[in-house]
């Protein structure tokens, strides 16, 4: 099995897309190598770009305070995105850019194994759940795969975007806090 160093130096020098010709940094993911827990976003902004890890702009701090409301934070959690570098203009990342990098996250996913996976957004929820979800209507509904619950809740920034969503999500949010102890009480 590869090692998270080795992960990361492969992910570090990767040139499969086009994607590393623009970035700043890759942003390879954060927190507990081994967390019971695992939120998953489509991909760095600027801000994480720049500074080289997922969630940092006013989209991870709302990330933060969600955590929060879960007994939940970056230390005793993994957090990482369907792409490791930025595209451009922060636009959604295309079907190909999605596929060079998926084999990273896949061996995160192998690493860290959690017990839950909380895809953020549509985008990781489409690539991880089912081509065909649709955030608005399946959001907070749980499935297992191998082992892993998965579930997808509005993206932070959909949220800073439309305040209406919030209720919902803090619903969502409960459940997931309510999974978390579930799969505790089993370990």
């Amino acid at each position: 099995m590869i090692t998270w160093q080795e992960l990361k130096d492969s992910c570090y020098s990767c040139r499969k897309c086009g994607l590393c010709g623009t970035r700043n940094n890759v942003v390879f993911g954060v927190g507990k190598e081994n967390a019971d827990i695992m939120f998953i976003g489509e991909g760095p902004g600027e801000q994480e770009d720049l500074q080289g890890e997922p969630f940092v702009g006013a989209a991870g701090k709302l990330l933060d305070d969600m955590l929060s409301i879960i007994d939940v934070n970056r230390t005793n959690c993994y957090i990482a995105n369907i792409v490791k570098c930025r595209p451009p203009m922060n636009r959604d990342p295309k079907d190909e850019e999605q596929d060079a990098c998926f084999p990273y996250l896949q061996k995160q996913i192998e690493l860290v194994n959690p017990a839950i996976i909380v895809c953020l957004g549509r985008i990781a929820a489409k690539r991880l759940i089912d081509p065909d979800y649709r955030i608005t209507r399946e959001h907070g509904k749980w499935i297992c795969r191998n082992g892993i619950w998965m579930t997808a809740i509005y993206h932070p920034s959909a949220l800073l975007r439309d305040l209406t969503k919030r209720p919902e999500t803090f619903d969502d949010l409960m459940d997931i806090r309510q999974k978390l102890r579930e799969v505790h009480a089993q370990l």
